[in-house]
């Protein structure tokens, strides 16, 4: 008798348990048909970035040597005012085709010198930089450090197409729909930008590249706007992952090891256990 009303317990918590979930699935399902969550301005205004192809992309991908100098180029120029690539070394640039002369030269002429502590005098100073420091840091007092470039394309879903996009994107403006739902966004505030590539709509950053021809390249490659984003997205993407090469490279030798391993491995079972029931 005890444990028939054991049972009995134990079935009507769990049938209350079930019941209580049916309920909340219920009312869930029910509000999400009769009141469906209102649209925000992110989702009626916030662009996926547009599909961008590299030579660097796939299995089998490959640096483009002369669109990272380009895109060097423009980083150099236009981006190093405020941006810094601080996991990368001046002498890291010898793997995109400059010789040790130039790379000298660049580290020595680059605008951001190395800060350097005077223990003596207790005083900072500055030092001119050599190939084997890294990037300097840019700092603005009283605003703090802008985001370092160095990962940017690991840091944001599909890198080198956010890049191209956010650049290329400040001459785009809010759909006449999305101002009737949200007016506000008719007048961009004062010391901010609208690009609908950024999560937030509205960006700090002022358009780096303004006008075609903003940056002489020496291998005669037009300097448009797109090419010149696409240039600096690719170049990005190095410094994010500068062994990319040999990283496809090691994969495949891998990948082929695996596939003779395999087949050895099957010569041996056919070999071993030949003429034999099993």
């Amino acid at each position: 008798m005890t444990s028939l009303f054991i049972k009995s317990i134990k079935f009507l918590v769990g049938g209350a348990f079930i019941l209580v979930l049916a309920i909340a699935l219920f009312g869930s399902v029910k509000g999400v048909i009769y009141e469906p969550p209102a649209e925000t301005a992110e989702h009626m205004m916030h662009k996926h970035p547009e599909p961008l192809k590299l030579a660097s992309d796939g299995l089998l991908g490959k640096f483009d040597r002369r669109q990272l100098q380009r895109g060097f180029l423009v980083y150099k120029d236009v981006c190093s005012t405020c941006h810094s690539l601080n996991l990368v070394s001046f002498r890291n640039l010898k793997d995109l085709g400059y010789t040790d002369a130039e790379v000298k030269k660049i580290a020595k002429d680059w605008g951001t010198k190395q800060p350097v502590f005077d223990e003596k005098g207790g005083t900072w100073g500055e030092r001119d930089n050599v190939p084997s420091d890294r990037f300097p840091k840019v700092y603005y007092p009283g605003t703090g450090t802008p985001p370092d470039l160095s990962l940017i394309t690991k840091a944001r879903h599909n890198g080198a197409a956010y890049v191209h996009s956010l650049l290329t994107g400040y001459n785009e403006k809010p759909s006449a729909e999305a101002l009737k739902h949200f007016p506000e966004f008719a007048k961009t505030p004062d010391g901010m930008h609208f690009n609908p590539y950024f999560a937030n709509l509205n960006i700090a950053m002022p358009p780096p590249l303004t006008q075609d021809g903003q940056v002489n390249y020496s291998d005669g490659t037009r300097a448009t706007i797109p090419q010149m984003s696409e240039d600096v997205a690719a170049f990005l993407v190095w410094t994010a992952e500068p062994t990319l090469e040999t990283r496809h490279a090691a994969g495949l030798a891998v990948l082929g090891f695996l596939i003779f391993a395999a087949f050895l491995t099957y010569g041996a079972y056919r070999s071993v256990w030949a003429g034999v029931k099993h």
